[in-house]
């Protein structure tokens, strides 16, 4: 417990360091007080950004002289293992970006390290408080589909070309693979929904549009809505790529959860639409998602009949038009909930160990021949240590 107004840094100011705008509106009293980039321009964006926050060149200084209560991590990927883990020894709680880490192994010695000190770790899959899947989970968990059996996920990425291709997304070394940085969203969700975590996986996928552009360039001090524009297109047509690009630009996983539950998911980065498509099938229905935001819906077949394109039931979606502001919101709110009276979370670190498990080995198979790997179980004590944390429940 925190008795005091809550004193938080935020690290790493690229285009996600907007969410540390959120502590002051969600939490009265609680303020961004230091702020850490190691780039110049990083810096300057700090200073405009956070005006009343201290700026440090590194996260290793700032702990050295913040005094702060709680950090927002939302560095590139490959940092973020490193970077948690100093936090945590310091004593410092942690909002972690998605995804926890790049490898497994990394993201096993963050949660070892939270379990061994005790400090608060908690990571922003923020998309389990969207509305969409809080639709979705309602109508599994009040039964109108029976006990949920398949989970198959469609995931038409749009803005690929622009959100993960002309940075350090594109970059292997940087991100793993785009199954870690953009997929462990539904990876997560198919886990929420299914009430179990993958044990076998096998991947897909290759490299089929982007890896061809030889237009690249470096990109100094700029951050995704520099170059973002609608008019980007076709995707063959893009321009100014990140100088390596080798991160697979289409993506398929196979998943056999530990509960018997088969799942499946599909990840495209030049469809000119973009949104989710879940379906979950049950034992006396099935749901769909026809939208992902605001004015979307949740459709539900649960009676037998031929086919039907507005099912038994609908379920309309709220929240925000586009993105995830408002799943933003919430997590944050829950965070220093957490961090200020250990409130418990909607998020899981486990759960979000097992995404980067489930990305990072389909990423593996796919990159050898599609072969089937097991996911390893965490040991039992890290387990327990958060589950004393999280409201997540699932099944071995």
């Amino acid at each position: 417990m925190i008795s005091h107004d809550l004193s938080v840094a935020v690290i790493g100011v690229g285009a996600r360091a907007e969410i540390g705008q959120h502590v002051p509106r969600v939490r009265a009293g609680a303020r961004v007080s230091a702020v850490a980039d190691p780039t110049q321009a990083g810096r300057d964006r700090a200073a405009s950004a956070f005006p009343a926050a201290t700026v440090f060149p590194d996260h290793r200084t700032l702990i050295a002289g913040a005094g702060v209560d709680a950090a927002v991590v939302t560095t590139p990927d490959h940092t973020h293992a490193e970077i948690a883990v100093d936090l945590l020894r310091a004593g410092i709680a942690v909002y972690l970006e998605k995804p926890l880490a790049t490898t497994l192994a990394d993201a096993d010695r963050v949660l070892a390290t939270a379990a061994a000190t005790g400090t608060p770790l908690y990571v922003g899959h923020n998309f389990r408080h969207a509305d969409v899947v809080r639709t979705m989970k309602g109508v599994v968990d009040r039964g109108e589909i029976g006990e949920v059996r398949a989970v198959w996920v469609r995931h038409f990425v749009g803005h690929g070309g622009d959100y993960y291709f002309k940075d350090w997304h594109a970059d292997r070394r940087r991100t793993g693979t785009l199954l870690l940085q953009k997929a462990s969203h539904d990876l997560d969700v198919v886990h929420h929904l299914a009430g179990g975590y993958t044990r076998r996986v096998v991947g897909m996928g290759d490299l089929m549009v982007y890896g061809g552009i030889t237009d690249r360039r470096e990109r100094p001090g700029e951050t995704m809505p520099d170059w973002f524009s609608m008019d980007n297109w076709p995707p063959a047509a893009q321009t100014g790529l990140n100088p390596v690009v080798d991160v697979e630009d289409v993506s398929m996983v196979l998943m056999g959860l530990g509960n018997g539950v088969l799942a499946s998911y599909q990840q495209c980065h030049f469809t000119p639409d973009y949104w989710r498509n879940y379906t979950v099938i049950g034992t006396e229905g099935r749901l769909e998602n026809f939208g992902d935001t605001a004015g979307g819906v949740v459709r539900v077949w649960n009676r037998r009949h031929e086919w039907t394109a507005t099912g038994d039931r609908e379920h309309p979606v709220g929240g925000v038009t586009g993105g995830h502001a408002d799943a933003d919101v919430a997590t944050m709110t829950e965070f220093l909930a957490h961090v200020a009276e250990g409130a418990p979370t909607l998020v899981s670190p486990v759960a979000a160990r097992e995404a980067v498990a489930t990305g990072a080995l389909a990423a593996e198979s796919l990159r050898s021949g599609s072969i089937p790997l097991q996911v390893p179980d965490l040991p039992d004590d890290v387990v327990r240590h958060f589950s004393a944390t999280s409201d997540e429940r699932v099944s071995p």
